[in-house]
């Protein structure tokens, strides 16, 4: 299934039409903190969040306003974001789940390595949310309203020097997004380090790290293609991708009336979830023109040359089973059931 903006914007039109919209809006009831990482003018906060908050809006006719807070405005790190949900620090935030690593184990099937096929994010998205409901919702996401789930495009790198075979890793200091990928990266002979997105930038300046992983669409706001000359992406796979949520805190949400709750039930789940997914894939093809624009090196493995990086991955998969075994998860069980449904959603 492929929903674009236009779809997405739609969805809740007989709704708003049907709540006056147009018509002098309702005293306000309701006023919802959004917190996350990234800069106001990047892609997920303009794409998709103000998109999402401000169909929120418009469909409560005034009665819910949603300020936004970017850039950790609210205080605190990254990582720390699912605890301000959990907490009521703020009332819904959107963050990487892989920041808090081994919290929530379940959705790092989709991180491990070329598991997101060449038909994208969207499928990938629309997985990772049926699994959210069927394994996650009141496992280890409990304590959350979740109101979306989805992934980036493909994951990749961007360093200081050309690399074209796992080889041309060792040595390397490199900023992982997430602890399936850190594990890769040790396996690559590489040097993996720990630091929220909002960090990259002065840790590439500073030659803390000598490259990065994130997925295109990122780089422009980071400013990565100033920073560092090479790029290596994949031929129809994805090195990685992580996983996102976009959550709220549970009791805020079961304290608003019911009106207002199914609002925003209309706008989340699995249609903004693949939205989410498929917009923010969809912004990794402009950024990589400001890296061709600017003639960086970009090295496109393909054909053969990615059995090697496969190979590489493989002791990251046995390793993640036997890890989610000792928790007492059947781990091949899920990624079995995470390649169907993308394998089902990409038909």
């Amino acid at each position: 299934m492929t929903l674009t903006r236009k779809s997405f914007l739609g969805m809740a039109g007989a709704a708003a039409m049907a709540m006056g919209i147009g018509a002098p809006a309702s005293a306000q009831e309701v006023t919802l903190s959004l917190h996350q990482f990234l800069p106001a003018q990047a892609n997920v906060p303009v794409q998709i969040l103000d998109v999402w908050a401000d169909k929120v809006e418009a469909d409560s006719g005034g009665r819910i306003k949603i300020d936004r807070y970017p850039g950790m405005q609210l205080g605190g790190r990254p990582p720390e974001l699912m605890d301000q949900a959990i907490d009521g620090v703020a009332d819904i935030v959107w963050t990487v789940v892989g920041y808090t690593p081994g919290r929530y184990p379940t959705t790092e099937v989709f991180e491990l390595p070329f598991m997101m096929t060449e038909s994208g994010a969207g499928p990938a998205s629309h997985a990772l949310w049926d699994m959210f409901e069927t394994h996650m919702k009141d496992g280890e996401f409990k304590d959350l309203k979740i109101l979306g789930t989805w992934v980036h495009g493909p994951g990749m790198l961007h360093t200081n020097k050309e690399v074209k075979s796992p080889s041309d890793m060792e040595g390397l200091k490199i900023r992982g997004g997430s602890r399936l990928v850190n594990s890769f990266l040790e396996e690559l002979s590489a040097t993996p380090v720990g630091m929220p997105v909002p960090a990259v930038p002065e840790a590439l300046s500073k030659g803390v790290i000598d490259g990065t992983t994130i997925p295109w669409e990122v780089t422009a706001a980071l400013k990565v293609p100033e920073l560092v000359s090479n790029h290596t992406e994949f031929d129809g796979v994805s090195l990685y991708t992580l996983t996102f949520v976009l959550a709220m805190n549970k009791p805020r949400f079961e304290s608003l009336p019911a009106d207002l709750q199914k609002i925003i039930d209309d706008n989340s789940g699995m249609e903004f979830s693949v939205f989410a997914g498929t917009t923010q894939e969809a912004a990794d093809g402009p950024a990589r023109q400001l890296a061709v624009d600017r003639g960086n090196n970009i090295v496109t493995v393909s054909g053969a040359d990615i059995d090697a990086w496969k190979a590489a991955a493989e002791p990251i998969y046995a390793g993640w089973v036997a890890d989610m075994e000792s928790k007492g998860i059947d781990g091949q069980a899920l990624i079995d059931e995470a390649r169907a449904l993308i394998e089902k959603h990409s038909n």
